[in-house]
């Protein structure tokens, strides 16, 4: 019969792997949104007119969706981590950083979904899809 004591250590490394696979997928999924936004806007400025105005706002909301997915990942690995033996400290911690992350995230679903009204689109609430309004 397994230790119980190896199958506890292999799961917290297991853990530990687990929250800095998803800290880089959420630095990889906003890196490339702010690459994405970027190079939008430089195209916006380069169009000048109403067409590249609309791009303009499209970059802003793609980038908004994507830092929200993006949040939501850094607060699933600060959850991976903390869920290892956590000390009051670390789980005072996690509440402060939870609670700004999902502030974060309701002004920027609240900016999504008043451009989508604006333009007569519905969004599925919570939603953070990718796509270009």
């Amino acid at each position: 019969m397994p230790d119980i004591r190896n199958i506890a250590d292999w799961l917290q490394q297991a853990t530990v792997v687990m929250a800095l696979v998803t800290d880089a997928i959420a630095v990889a999924l906003i890196a490339v949104a702010i690459a994405g936004a970027f190079w939008r806007t430089l195209e916006q400025a380069w169009q000048g007119d109403a067409e590249g105005r609309r791009a303009g706002e499209g970059a802003r909301l793609r980038l908004a969706r994507s830092l929200a997915l993006g949040l939501e990942f850094l607060l699933a690995a600060d959850i991976m981590r903390t869920a290892v033996a956590p000390t009051w400290t670390e789980i005072g911690q996690l509440a402060a950083i939870a609670a700004l992350r999902t502030a974060l995230n309701v002004f920027l679903q609240r900016e999504i979904e008043g451009v989508d009204r604006a333009a007569g689109r519905r969004s599925a609430p919570g939603s953070c899809s990718p796509e270009a309004p």
